[in-house]
């Protein structure tokens, strides 16, 4: 009798397993996310897209780089809205985009403490022989810093969740304080709920 028992319940339980088994599938990175209202990956994506477009085809562009690539500091975004959102991601994808044109150059300010360890290493250290480390004092610094704001409005009623994002970039000249360039894209959403009778 207990082994009956405990085979019913053996199979009971790989059924019930059975049913609570997920599939994973690989989609297109590209492809429009429309899970929620929610900032995502498709909203990362356009944004950096229109913010990178847009530097690259204003005519400040032509003048900054007629003596060479000018050096620029992108500072993190600003996260402005209710949301938990990585800022760091949509500041890494312009960057890159602005460096894969070939019209930038970057210095990265968040490795600081970084390369300090390694000058230090190499120029303390018995280890490193004196006459191949990096001697202090040669790096670069930027001309230009690259700053932004994400911010959004969210609107709700029993049917609707209305969402509207808003990205302000701005390039500014590190010598004069002039803020040479600046543009803003928008993005807006809606989710509505179903509800009986709809």
């Amino acid at each position: 009798m207990n082994k009956l028992v405990c085979a019913t319940a053996l199979a009971a339980s790989l059924v019930l397993l059975g049913g609570c088994s997920s599939k994973v599938s690989y989609g297109d990175p590209q492809e429009v996310e429309t899970v929620n209202t929610e900032f995502g990956s498709t909203d990362l994506q356009t944004i950096a897209a229109q913010m990178t477009d847009s530097l690259i085809a204003s005519p400040l562009l032509d003048e900054i780089t007629a003596s060479g690539r000018p050096i620029v500091f992108v500072e993190r975004i600003k996260n402005k809205t209710t949301e938990h959102i990585d800022t760091e991601s949509i500041t890494d994808s312009i960057s890159t985009r602005m460096l894969q044109s070939g019209k930038f150059r970057f210095v990265d300010m968040t490795r600081v403490e970084s390369v300090r360890d390694q000058l230090n290493f190499q120029n303390d250290d018995e280890l490193v022989d004196p006459s191949k480390a990096i001697a202090f004092g040669q790096m670069v610094g930027a001309e230009y810093m690259l700053y932004g704001n994400l911010s959004s409005i969210v609107k709700k009623d029993k049917k609707v969740t209305d969402v509207y994002y808003k990205m302000t970039m701005r390039l500014m000249d590190l010598q004069t304080g002039i803020v040479e360039w600046a543009d803003e894209t928008e993005i807006r959403k809606q989710q509505s709920k179903k509800t009986l009778g709809w």
